[in-house]
């Protein structure tokens, strides 16, 4: 026998050829590693119960904060827009109707759609949305472009310059849209106003409560009192601008133009989105300015000038609510389908671009 098998036959183990099955690594106590007992049963060790109690307390009092916090926010919701607009929606479907020769009082029936027809069958709240048209066609241009340029001047002035420039712009939406109004009736009134005094002085005579007048003057109300507001929005948006990009535009030769219209504008477009499509429900919803340059004023406006003055009248006037909801209602569709196809012009044009 050689000294080799003495040593096998005396049970001196020979060179492994090859790792130990797991059963067989053991611990001094004779217990397998928990790691080695997880592999060979193929499934990942899994974490203490502790953490995992910890963890899924850690999303509950996550998510219980976020419920805590939104609860607040849903309730005003609910209570200041889902319910108003419910009843709307309900009381739309309702009419008054006298019974017999009218001796019983009038009585409220189910009408189904009927003041939908009746309101989309009145001329004067068909026409409400034309005098609406052409609101927003000189409104709209003149607010848009002329917050865009002074943001753009404020953001190139001298820094000691813009915080005054920027308060002499927003004071004027600080104050209501009431006192405004009435304010400009005031400046526009002949024999009262300076302004007007003015003109004349200079040979211009206009007349701010003729039919050709009133969509102008009311205009310019609404400029007063909302274009310092855009100002403010559109300036915070380029001074989030990247500067590194603008002093690369500079050094590859850019005027100031040439910054303005191809770097700063596309940079804050998002903001333009959101001014533009502000704006045009703002203009839906045209209601304060005329109504007071009717009460008193000898202007052109009546009472049913616009749709929102027409669901005034409707209601406060003639009592027919179902009728006022039902404008309110359409009113609310009109600037719901607007709101969507200029979201989604702005959307398309901002895929096509490269």
């Amino acid at each position: 026998m050689s000294t080799h098998d003495a040593e096998r036959g005396a049970g001196v183990p020979g060179p492994r050829t090859g790792p130990a099955p797991d059963s067989a690594r053991t611990d001094e106590r004779g217990t397998k590693a928990p790691g080695l007992t997880a592999r060979t049963e193929g499934r990942r060790p899994q974490a203490p119960a502790s953490r995992r109690s910890t963890a899924l307390s850690s999303r509950t009092r996550t998510r219980l904060a976020a419920g805590t916090l939104l609860t607040p926010f849903f309730a005003l919701f609910t209570v200041a827009m889902i319910v108003p607009v419910g009843y709307a929606l309900w009381l739309s479907l309702f009419t008054e109707k006298q019974s017999g020769l009218g001796f019983d009082g009038p009585r409220t029936v189910f009408d189904g759609l009927g003041n939908y027809a009746t309101a989309l069958g009145d001329q004067a709240f068909r026409d409400g949305f034309w005098v609406l048209l052409g609101y927003c066609a000189l409104y709209l241009p003149l607010m848009i472009g002329g917050a865009i340029a002074l943001a753009l001047l404020l953001d190139t002035a001298l820094a000691r310059a813009r915080r005054f420039f920027q308060l002499a712009l927003f004071l004027p939406h600080a104050i209501p849209g009431l006192i405004a109004a009435l304010i400009w009736i005031y400046l526009y009134t002949p024999q009262l106003s300076p302004v007007v005094a003015a003109m004349e002085a200079g040979g211009i005579g206009f007349d701010f409560f003729s039919a050709e007048g009133t969509l102008p003057s009311i205009v310019n109300i609404a400029l007063w009192q909302w274009l310092g507001y855009n100002v403010v929005i559109f300036y915070a948006a380029l001074q989030a601008v990247d500067r590194s990009l603008l002093e690369a535009a500079t050094v590859d030769g850019a005027g100031n133009w040439r910054i303005a219209f191809s770097v700063k504008l596309p940079l804050i477009r998002s903001s333009l989105v959101m001014v533009l499509l502000f704006t045009v429900i703002g203009s839906l919803q045209l209601f304060t300015e005329p109504l007071i340059l009717s009460r008193g004023s000898g202007s052109a406006v009546t009472s049913t000038w616009t749709p929102n003055m027409y669901a005034y009248s409707a209601a406060f006037e003639r009592n027919d609510y179902g009728l006022a909801a039902a404008a309110s209602v359409l009113i609310a569709l009109v600037a719901a389908v607007l709101s969507f196809v200029v979201t989604r012009f702005t959307n398309r044009r901002k895929e096509a671009r490269p």
